[in-house]
């Protein structure tokens, strides 16, 4: 269904795991995309390849959104590329080895934040000033967020960060009938979940999960679908919790 032709969408962080999905998802659905990736060049290179053989567009850019400038860059690249913009997607995520805040070097908190808080704060700027009215911005966070755990504290902090960012940004934009809105996801099948939790973690948290499975890329991406899509045009402001029921 090509809910999104004619749409031009930017997506931070796409060249795998739920970033990967949303660009899929979105060049499906009809939407023009540029996504930037940081060193995944091979990845972003199959999903471009992925996203034509389907019959959509996409288009990778290399950029490191801990790099000064790297946000704004990106969106004028983006804009030059499109001639245009009218979906926003803040997937890029950095997190880290877990460790506790008496362990966590500065250098590390900054890097988290620069990242996951202000690359997020930096195309939300741009896009309030040159996203055409109607726009959607979603902002991806994490069940974090309301379910801390101990050792997590810069990276929850930047999403709980993210989460205000929204909040404000939908009253601002509001007016000009673009939504802001988040979605949190729970445990999610990918590559860095695999790589920094056990087996035995992974099963208990399949097992509180009411669902009784782990969250895969694609069910976050249809969530961020919706809100992109026109069915999506009265919800705004809002933290929506892909969790497979954990709350």
């Amino acid at each position: 269904m090509a809910q999104l032709k004619g749409k031009t969408a930017v997506v931070t962080g796409g060249s795998r795991g739920i970033g990967r999905a949303i660009v899929e998802r979105l060049a499906r659905d009809g939407a023009d995309v540029v996504f930037n990736y940081a060193r995944s060049a091979d990845s972003a290179a199959e999903v471009v390849r992925e996203v034509e053989v389907a019959g959509g567009s996409a288009r990778g850019v290399q950029l490191d959104l801990a790099e000064p400038g790297a946000a704004q860059r990106l969106m004028e690249i983006a804009e030059d590329h499109l001639g245009g913009l009218d979906i926003l997607v803040n997937n890029a995520a950095m997190n880290f080895a877990v460790a506790p805040i008496a362990e966590t070097d500065e250098a590390l908190f900054d890097s988290v934040m620069a990242v996951n808080a202000k690359s997020t704060f930096l195309t939300i700027r741009h896009a309030a000033r040159r996203m055409r009215d109607g726009g959607r911005i979603i902002n991806i966070s994490t069940l974090n967020t309301v379910r801390p755990a101990p050792g997590n504290a810069p990276y929850a902090a930047s999403k709980g960060a993210i989460e205000q960012l929204t909040a404000v940004a939908a009253q601002e934009l509001g007016p000009r009938g673009i939504t802001v809105n988040t979605v949190s996801p729970g445990a999610t099948d990918t590559d860095l979940l695999r790589g920094t939790n056990s087996a035995d973690n992974l099963q208990m948290v399949v097992a509180i999960t009411p669902l009784r499975r782990l969250g895969q890329p694609s069910d976050l991406a249809d969530v961020v679908g919706f809100l992109a899509g026109p069915d999506g045009r009265w919800i705004t402001g809002q933290n929506i919790r892909a969790t497979g029921g954990i709350a």
